[in-house]
């Protein structure tokens, strides 16, 4: 059931619909984009900015919580590049090719986009929205949420640049490709990117999103994933920021047959942090692993929202997202599978644990099933708590000080989850990134 059309406008709301009439010439595309911005801005103007009276966004009432929009961000400058230079280095050790954006514009000098392997291509979002690429014309907004979502038309409505990568039939892309997104501006501004990627049949590729964020930086990510047929897909995406950071971000993807899709979130800060993931199995036989972990600290939101649609028979799909919340902050996970009539032999499982490492810390968990088909097999669980005192104890009696024993729990906890990433060098940087977390947090 739709929540009744806001009467009154909030401030941040009036900015952004201001922001696209002072940018709607300028923004990329022939006259069929413009058109899709136009009806993007107007199912804005009747949403307006998701409150907590929309269900999946009951814990993240972004209308409250975006108390302004920030200007857009202008074209990155040459102290912003500098600044840019080295986002992203601590995933040295991958070996990745990178793509690397600053205030949300690709920046080619900054990024590896030379002797491409054979049937990968890259090029800008605003270049393709320009010339009318057919990739654009094909897929672009071929995939949405099933109930429709705000920041997703504000996203479309003002979206200026981000990537468009193609990987052809039966090709392989042996080095991940980094995306890598800084927001390092001396002033606070709001960044829209829009990426498109399209693996075709039998293709293989990893695909590593690093998004670094400082100085009061309001993001609105989108990514738009097509996996062909037979293609195997990892999707890693990593967040950190400052304490004055919002970033919503969207994954939608559309699984083809019997394929592969691993995909991995990884949160470290910000203000407030949505990432939603919008799943859909178009293709019989494919098997999915869906991970992710959080990690918290002071008054730090972070809300992972998901939702795997099977409408193919015959998928399995792994789901486990861990939390740790220390000081005042909130982890929210809404997980929801959905089986439709006819997707028989789906085998879906879904688990979330939270925590707490403060008695101020809160963990809001809500996993959902709704099967409209008779045989599958499906389940979830939560679960919230503290460290286990045992277990410290155990640690301790062999001589390990109580916060290493600490520490040593923590790793245990959200290793589970970072565990099942194929690429060593990638796995191994988070493990970094945890233990960076704790000696910080002491």
């Amino acid at each position: 059931m739709n929540a009744p059309l806001h009467t009154t406008r909030t401030e941040a709301e009036l900015a952004l619909e201001r922001a696209f009439a002072a940018a709607r010439s300028k923004l990329p595309g022939d006259g069929k984009i413009q058109a899709l911005r136009e009806d993007a801005i107007r199912a804005f103007d009747a949403e307006g900015l998701p409150d907590r009276r929309l269900e999946d966004w009951k814990y993240t009432d972004l209308r409250a919580l975006m108390r302004d929009a920030k200007p857009l961000a202008g074209m990155p400058g040459a102290d912003a590049k500098a600044r840019a230079k080295d986002a992203g280095r601590s995933l040295a050790d991958m070996d990745a090719r990178r793509i690397v954006f600053v205030d949300g514009s690709l920046v080619a000098e900054l990024s590896d986009l030379a002797g491409l392997e054979k049937g990968l291509t890259i090029r800008s979002m605003a270049q393709a929205l320009a010339a009318g690429d057919p990739l654009i014309a094909a897929h672009l907004g071929s995939i949405s949420p099933p109930d429709g979502d705000g920041t997703l038309a504000l996203n479309t409505a003002l979206m200026s640049d981000g990537v468009v990568i193609h990987v052809a039939s039966g090709a392989t892309v042996e080095r991940p490709v980094h995306l890598v997104f800084s927001a390092t501006g001396e002033k606070p501004a709001s960044v829209f990117t829009r990426s498109l990627v399209v693996i075709e049949q039998g293709a293989r590729v990893m695909l590593v999103e690093s998004h670094e964020c400082f100085n009061a930086y309001q993001v609105n990510a989108v990514l738009e994933l097509i996996v062909g047929d037979n293609a195997h897909v990892d999707h890693i995406k990593i967040f950190g920021g400052g304490n004055d950071v919002l970033h919503v971000s969207s994954l939608m993807a559309s699984l083809g047959a019997r394929g592969r899709f691993n995909d991995f979130s990884f949160t470290t800060g910000g203000a407030v942090v949505r990432n939603q993931l919008f799943l859909r199995f178009d293709g019989e036989g494919t098997l999915a692993s869906i991970r992710g972990a959080s990690l918290l600290k002071g008054k730090q939101h972070a809300d992972t929202t998901l939702v795997a649609d099977h409408k193919a028979g015959g998928c399995q799909n792994r789901e486990m997202f861990k939390s740790v919340l220390d000081g005042e902050s909130r982890g929210v996970f809404q997980g929801k599978i959905i089986v439709r009539p006819g997707a028989q032999k789906t085998d879906a499982k879904m688990m979330t644990q939270a925590l707490l490492l403060s008695e101020q810390a809160e963990a809001d968990n809500k996993p959902e099933l709704e099967i409209y088909a008779d045989d599958v097999q499906c389940g979830h669980g939560a679960t919230t708590g503290a460290l286990d005192q045992d277990l410290k104890f155990y640690l301790m009696a062999r001589g390990i000080p109580a916060k290493e024993a600490e520490a040593l729990l923590v790793q245990a906890f959200v290793g589970e989850a970072i565990e099942g990433i194929e690429h060593a060098g990638l796995r191994d940087a988070l493990l970094g990134h945890v233990a960076a977390w704790l000696s910080a947090r002491e």
